[in-house]
């Protein structure tokens, strides 16, 4: 395994990182001796960085449990800000509930440290001056060893470091945006940004949440179980290209999953892509791509069908402006919407 600097934390880390939503008794594998097993295995491929989040269900805990013996092996991630229950105030990312939750995830995932710890959605609600105290005063308590965010708009992640640096606060080292063949907007404006300010990127969904695993073809039934949730997964424009990458996959001798991983780790901006099984078998098929280098000749292919810079469609779970899920905020009141 060939290891990455994070950043410029100096923290190294695999080019492919273990996602542990998959392992959420909730929503994927209900056996937790199995993910276990699973992310035993990952380990001892080379695999020394595992993300999760507490707002997947019970997967720290699972993570909690798979790192006993190991732990100081492993570059441990996971996330605050998503809603934790119906109060309130146990959501988004206010020193209230940062302080809290990091106890939370601390009890859960049975580590006195975490190594990242990242805002798993912008939180509009809170100044971001007030989140990077509470973040700064982890890390120096040595509960937190780095911090980061995830699916930041580029004026969002520059904001952050402008605040930190005038404040003399701990800054942002990471960003997880999501990254794959078929949505390549972040290559327009945030991976450019990570790069400038010298932080390491995380990328999710490089398999398109399950749209190349070559499982999902044009007019035929797949067996996703997340289809009949996520529009995306259905959306006719990212299946015809879909469609397109098969053939590339296959004149380069390549499974589709190789090609899209390979394809997620090739830009000098990511650090790390999240590779989500949820089986042995998953797992497995991932791990037969280790050694893929892509060509100069597919990745000019690959431009060609989805153009650098674009978004094939929208993933339901990307980041969306409040102006854009709030009239209010882009429509003037109606006595103000006239010159005269």
């Amino acid at each position: 395994m060939q290891y990455r600097t994070l950043g410029r934390t100096g923290i190294k880390v695999s080019p492919y990182a273990l996602g542990t939503l998959m392992f959420a008794s909730t929503i994927g594998n209900a056996d937790h001796d199995d993910s276990i097993r699973v992310i035993h295995r990952a380990l001892d491929a080379g695999i020394n960085f595992v993300d999760t989040a507490d707002a997947y269900g019970d997967s720290e805990d699972v993570v909690g449990k798979a790192l006993k013996g190991r732990r100081d092996h492993v570059v441990l991630t996971t996330k605050v800000s998503r809603p934790m229950g119906q109060d309130p105030n146990q959501q988004g990312t206010s020193r209230r509930w940062i302080i809290t939750a990091v106890e939370n995830s601390l009890r859960r995932l049975r580590t006195d440290y975490i190594d990242l710890y990242q805002i798993h959605r912008v939180d509009p609600t809170t100044d971001i001056e007030e989140t990077l105290s509470a973040l700064t005063d982890l890390i120096r308590s040595g509960k937190v060893r780095a911090v980061g965010s995830s699916n930041t708009p580029a004026s969002d992640i520059v904001e952050a470091q402008w605040v930190a640096e005038r404040r003399s606060l701990e800054r942002f080292r990471t960003e997880q945006p999501a990254y794959s063949l078929l949505n390549r907007g972040i290559e327009r404006e945030v991976l450019p940004v990570v790069q400038r300010y010298g932080m390491g990127a995380l990328v999710w969904g490089p398999l398109a949440q399950g749209l190349l695993t070559g499982r999902v073809r044009k007019n035929e039934e797949n067996g996703l179980r997340r289809a009949g949730l996520f529009k995306h997964l259905t959306d006719e424009r990212r299946i015809d290209v879909v469609e397109q990458l098969i053939p590339v996959a296959k004149e380069a001798g390549l499974p589709l999953t190789h090609l899209a991983t390979a394809f997620a780790i090739a830009h000098p901006g990511v650090t790390s892509a999240i590779i989500g099984p949820r089986t042995m078998a998953h797992l497995d098929d991932l791990l037969a791509g280790l050694d893929v280098t892509l060509t100069d000749e597919i990745l000019d292919r690959i431009d060609a069908i989805v153009p650098p810079g674009t978004d094939v469609g929208a993933l339901d779970q990307a980041y969306v402006p409040p102006a854009l899920e709030n009239a209010a905020l882009r429509r003037r009141t109606p006595a103000d919407r006239v010159a005269a």
